[in-house]
This record gives structure tokens, sequence and C-alpha cells, in this order.
């Protein structure tokens, strides 16, 4: 492919004097993207492995989501919730079909889908104690990651998210990952829910074994507890399952869900079990944007694609072989690369040392990844991507690896 016509700007100073400071930005200012690539305004070509941190599961401006986003465009882009509207509906039923008998609630992002289920814990405690703020609290896990506003950050336990914003919401506690009985002795009458990330993904891709999982299912069910689980970053077919959940053969009482499920448009939704999506009452939670027509035609898209082109069976195929790969040049260079963890199309790389310097190597050499908690580097390829650029991913980190030998 040859690439794009490219404009050079002034984006860089733009950025200094008026966008706030709060991330460490890369020294590229991307103009373009097609498929799995992406073009910076200097005209160099980049394998795009970090999928705007999970979320372009098709690739970038796959021609079927761009149709479907312009052809929506022309027609309703935005009714407020007041109203019915055919793309909600046909989404809503979507996902009920993935996910069992319940109903869907339509956000903005991740940090609003966890919300969502922190609000749902509440009223669950409410409707077990009989009393408000009797029965509130609960259990996650050391190293989760749940979203920046007040309740997600109050269950994130990690200082760098938490600093400067205390008090923060109080009522959450945290056991050990994978570490069940931590857990059940956290258990008391003030208990309401279990949250966990089926998949740690921010601390550095942690995976829920299904012994956990299913354990919680059994907590939970015993002291009647919601288990809710937020499948944000690897949910909606990353792990080669719809839901990351799927590989215990459990069933959640609500799954939050955002990042791939617009495939670069901005969602979140949150699925509620049928015995419980009757806490939620006229009033009791809303949102102006959430579930749009503009926004639900983008998560339409993504699912037709994702059936059309069978590329849930596309990740599992190609994902173990490309893992494998990967846990030999662990074995090659195990000074450098400690461990590969993951599933599908989501896999962290643990490095002995800071990985900072790694990344811009990889950017450099035309592979961009995503950093990630304790020397982590996350990988996470669009669903389109091939049998090749895998391998080349893996041909990447080694040519780097091998130079910093």
């Amino acid at each position: 492919m040859n690439p794009p016509s490219i404009v050079r700007t002034n984006t860089a100073e733009l950025y200094d004097a008026n966008v706030l400071k709060n991330y460490a930005r890369a020294p590229i200012t991307v103009v373009r993207g097609r498929g799995t690539q992406i073009w910076d305004d200097a005209g160099n070509c980049y394998l795009d492995f970090t999928s705007g941190i999970a979320v372009n599961a098709l690739g970038h401006c796959h021609p079927d989501w761009v149709a479907a986003i312009a052809r929506q465009a022309g027609e309703l882009i935005h009714v407020s919730n007041l109203f019915r509207h055919p793309n909600q509906g046909e989404l809503a039923k979507r996902i009920v079909g993935y996910a069992g008998p319940g109903r869907v609630f339509f956000c903005n992002s991740g940090g609003e889908a966890d919300e969502a289920m922190i609000k749902l814990s509440r009223l669950h405690g409410v409707a077990k104690s009989g009393e408000e703020g009797k029965c509130y609290k609960v259990i996650c896990a050391q190293n989760a990651f749940h979203g920046r506003m007040f309740g997600g950050m109050s269950a994130t336990p990690q200082e760098k998210i938490q600093k400067g914003f205390r008090p923060l919401v109080p009522g959450f506690v945290f056991g050990e990952l994978n570490n069940l009985q931590s857990f059940a002795d956290l258990i008391d009458d003030q208990t309401s829910a279990i949250l966990v990330e089926s998949i740690q993904g921010e601390s550095g891709i942690h995976p829920c074994t299904p012994e956990f999982l299913r354990g919680l299912r059994q907590l939970c069910d015993k002291h009647n507890l919601l288990l809710l689980l937020d499948e944000v970053q690897c949910g909606v077919g990353r792990t080669g399952k719809f839901y990351a959940f799927e590989h215990a053969g459990v069933r959640p009482d609500a799954i939050a869900m955002a990042k791939g499920l617009g495939g670069g448009f901005p969602i979140g939704a949150v699925w509620i079990s049928d015995r419980f999506a009757d806490l939620f009452t006229p009033g009791s939670h809303g949102t102006t944007f959430g579930g749009t027509p503009l926004a639900c035609a983008a998560g339409l898209a993504v699912l037709d694609v994702l059936a059309r082109d069978k590329l849930l069976e596309k990740v599992t195929a190609l994902s173990g072989p490309w893992i494998e790969d990967f846990k030999k040049l662990a074995a090659e260079f195990p000074k450098q690369l400690t461990g590969v963890r993951g599933r599908g199309f989501l896999i962290g790389l643990q490095f002995a040392s800071d990985t900072a310097p790694y990344l811009t190597a990889l950017r450099e050499r035309g592979l961009l990844v995503v950093g990630s908690g304790g020397n982590a580097i996350r990988v996470l390829p669009p669903f389109i991507a091939t049998a090749e650029e895998l391998a080349r991913s893996v041909e990447i980190f080694r040519a780097v690896l091998t130079a910093k030998a």
C-alpha cells in the first residue's frame, strides 16, 4: 500500500501550548490509519498493535464500519433516551444473545460501565438488607483497574490512580487475585458484591484462573452477592470468546464492556441478568449520550463483521502459535523477557527492567505496543491481523532484544 498524502502541521506545539499534560505521549503525530497500519505526519508507517488500547477490534477504518457510520450519520445521529430508536434495541438484543437472559444499559465508556455496576451493587445491598447504607461493601482484587471515576478509582487499589484524590468512596476491600480464600475471608454482613476483571489489563495482563472464577460464583451464590465482571478490555472477542469469562464456564450477574464494542466509536454497556435488572427503575440512573443511533450503529457494524468473518475463530486459531512464538522468544532471551501471559489477542510480556527503552526501540522499528504495570508490555493486535503480521511483530521484538542483549 502506498503511504497516504501527509500534511505537516504544528500539532506538537499546539499540544504543548493547549492540551492538559496528563499523558506521557510518544513523540509522534498520527494522521491516518488503514487496517493494521497507521502513518505519522512524517510519512512513517507503523504496525499498530495497540489497537487504540484494545478498542480498534476491526483495525483502522474498516470499510464496512465506515459505511455504517456514514449511513447512520446521514439519517439520525442523536436522540435522547426519552425515546426509542431501532439501533439500540437491536444492539441490546445482540448483547443479550451473547450474555444470556437479561437487560442492557448503554453508556459512553468503560469507566461509566463500571460505575453503573457499582451503583447496581448498592441497589442490591438495599434490597438484601432492607436498609440503605447497611450493606454496601464490594470485594475487588489487588492491582485491579476499574476506571478513573470516583467509584471505579476507589475500586482500583493503585497509588498512581488514587494519589491526590482522597477521600475516596468508602466500601471497597481487596483480596488477592486467584486466591479464593482471601476473598472468602473478606465477606461479612455488609458485603453486597464481588467485582473483578476477568483478565487484569492495566496491571500487566493477569488472568483469573477458571477455578478462581468458578469459586467466586459459588461464594456469591452462597452469600447472596452479585458477581460483577469487568470485561471492558478483555471482552467483545479479544480472547477468542465473546467474553473472557466464558473460558471458565461461569455466568456473572452483570458485565461491563466498552472498548472493542464500538470499534473506535465511544460506547459502553452493562448487561444485567434478569434476576437483578429490575433493581434499576426510572430515574435511578441515566445518560445523555449513551446508546445513540450513531454509537449503536458502530457497535452493530462491529458485531456484524465479527460474525460474518468468523473473527473469534480467527483469534483462537492464530493466537496459539503466536503466543508460543513469544514463549520461545522468552526462552531465547531470559535475562530480558521473563514471562508471557494472556489469551487470544490480549497478551502481556513481562520484562526484567523498565519497558520504556523497549517501547521506544519497538516504535523506531515500526511496531506500536502498549506499556503496562509492573514492567510489562501489552500486545493488542486488531482481530483482522494476519499470521504474517503476527509473525512480523515477534521478529521486531527479537530484533530489539538482540540489539539490547
